[in-house]
């Protein structure tokens, strides 16, 4: 693995204009630092409000109204400084997205072939070249019948296999990113396992980085190498995953872990309150 990292992000910081009009801007992420090297899995965890999807969409400036400051590098190259039109192509490209809700995500009115082929059309490769990779893609995500199910819609496949579809449009051109935000989280507990499962598998196969964005960590421990804890818009502890599980040295990280349950445990007894945690300090620790 290359020592160089394929995603660079230092000192971020995200504002968005005030509630009111006011006119004033509020800056929601505070100097986050994050590195991800080329076939790397790293989660970006925390509560709703935490600051891990906003910094994740920052990486592909997703939200127009937002404001950027620091520096994030894709491969060596600014993306706070590239034009749109350069943004549009590494937006599909050399990163994938795979959002939380896969209904929302795709076209209701276009066909499941058609949509997990537009990555590779609007790059030049022929639709015939496009289809043939799109059924082999979604064979290899188990979509049984692809030949034929191309042919279907959205409203046709379970959530499941929905989302299935939606990584296979992610990863179609091969993108040396993917960033998963949530994308397990409408899934049962068993159809949650196997798209992990498959996205760790193409990570292998492919050298794919992965950034994966949970407020769970139950799935962390089997899919990721690294963790980055957030709250309140920080990065308030970095480190392996088995660093973060079995010797967490920060407050919330700790708050966090008591607050899973655990088969076997004393049933009677009341999870932790992450709340109870509040007046920890919220410095960032590495």
């Amino acid at each position: 693995m290359s020592t160089d990292p394929l995603l660079r992000i230092r000192d971020l910081r995200v504002s968005y204009p005030a509630a009111g009009g006011a006119g004033g801007m509020a800056e929601v992420v505070h100097g986050v630092d994050l590195d991800l090297a080329p076939g790397e899995r790293v989660a970006l965890v925390g509560e709703s409000g935490s600051g891990k999807s906003v910094t994740a969409r920052a990486v592909l400036r997703l939200d127009p109204d937002a404001r950027l400051s620091g520096g994030i590098e894709l491969e060596g190259v600014d993306l706070l400084g590239l034009p749109q039109r350069r943004m549009r192509e590494i937006r599909g490209g050399r990163v994938g997205l795979v959002f939380q809700d896969p209904l929302a995500s795709l076209n209701p009115v276009m066909t499941i072939g058609r949509q997990v082929m537009q990555p590779l059309v609007i790059r030049g490769v022929s639709r015939r070249v496009a289809r043939r990779r799109a059924i082999e893609l979604l064979e290899r995500l188990g979509v049984r019948d692809a030949e034929h199910r191309v042919d279907d819609y959205p409203h046709q496949f379970s959530g499941g296999m929905r989302q299935r579809v939606v990584i296979a449009i992610a990863v179609i051109a091969e993108p040396a990113l993917l960033i998963a935000d949530e994308p397990t989280t409408a899934l049962d507990v068993r159809v949650q396992a196997r798209v992990l499962e498959l996205l760790h598998e193409l990570a292998a196969e492919r050298g794919m980085s992965i950034l994966l964005i949970t407020h769970d960590l139950g799935i962390v421990a089997g899919f990721a190498e690294r963790a980055v804890v957030m709250r309140h818009g920080r990065a308030v502890e970095t480190g392996t995953v088995d660093q973060i599980y079995n010797a967490p040295r920060h407050d919330y990280t700790r708050a966090l872990l008591a607050a899973v349950p655990r088969i076997g445990g004393d049933v009677t007894r009341p999870l932790a309150v992450i709340g109870a945690a509040g007046n920890a300090p919220e410095e960032e620790e590495s």
